[in-house]
């Protein structure tokens, strides 16, 4: 309790990680009561041809998209599907990418040789193009885009508890641990694991903003969830035949996908300087 309280602590003097943190609360507030904070619920996923592309206004805030929808209340709606991408497509990767990292870090053979290998040919890929080669194979749909962000994301966190991993080695700790016969499990969980558990946030969180953007360009390339779904990235894709006129139609949903991936940013940034003491001794040493 107390390390948390530290965080957040710290946190409240970085201004930018503070608005970071806010944009994200934000976002989740919108999107856990987007029923009761939208002014047309019920007109999400239906057609009203008589009220598109309508202009904002007090009845349509943001205005109306082609079909006639209200685009507060989709845009709202669609927060949920940009959470649940970012929630479950990081959480994979650090499922699938942590203990890889771990094994890697600890043995010395030809496991973790062959498992970095296998991460540096994903790596060698930029991940937007390896996702949109994936999301293709197996067609458009949400549960595609979540795998495919999962499989091109996992690397990374491979790749930083692998070198975190082999710095500690030579901790004293870790050798006293060694020499007082704990096993390899508890040394990896108990004492490895907690110790580069920061660099593991840090992350995650730049990872949640990176996730957004490329999800939101898969949903724009139409290779995310299919219509009706108001998914952010489509919904741009689909404004472009009525620019510059209807400005609103594009410019809503892309400040949306804007304001989450900076508050991500800004957050992760934040956390960094917080939970990286050696960032925090550079910078003091530089003031």
């Amino acid at each position: 309790m107390s390390a948390l309280w530290f965080v957040v602590s710290r946190l409240a003097r970085d201004r930018a990680a503070l608005v970071g943190l806010v944009l994200i609360l934000g976002l989740v507030f919108s999107a856990v009561f987007a029923p009761l904070l939208a002014t047309h619920p019920d007109d999400v996923y239906e057609l009203h041809p008589a009220e598109r592309l309508r202009a904002p206004s007090a009845e349509h805030w943001l205005g109306t998209d082609r079909m006639g929808s209200d685009m507060y209340s989709r845009l709202l709606f669609g927060a949920r599907i940009t959470i649940l991408i970012g929630v479950i497509a990081v959480g994979a990767s650090l499922v699938i990418g942590v203990p890889l990292g771990l094994v890697a870090g600890y043995y010395h053979n030809w496991v973790s040789d062959a498992l970095m290998r296998v991460s540096d040919v994903f790596l060698a890929v930029p991940q937007v193009v390896l996702a949109i080669a994936i999301a293709q194979t197996l067609g458009p749909s949400l549960p595609n885009v979540i795998l495919a962000l999962s499989v091109t994301y996992w690397p990374w966190f491979a790749r930083i508890v692998y070198a975190e991993s082999r710095t500690l080695e030579k901790e004293v700790f870790i050798e006293s641990t060694q020499a007082l016969g704990a096993s390899p499990w508890r040394l990896v969980v108990l004492h490895v694991l907690p110790n580069i558990a920061s660099p593991i946030i840090v992350r995650a969180s730049i990872g949640m903003g990176f996730t957004i953007l490329t999800a939101a360009a898969l949903g724009f390339l139409g290779l995310g969830p299919p219509p009706p779904t108001p998914e952010w990235g489509r919904t741009i894709a689909e404004s472009r035949e009525f620019l510059p006129n209807a400005w609103w139609y594009a410019a809503a949903p892309g400040l949306a996908i804007f304001l989450t991936v900076m508050g991500f940013n800004l957050l992760g940034d934040g956390l960094r300087d917080v939970l990286d003491p050696r960032l925090r001794r550079g910078r003091h040493r530089a003031a």
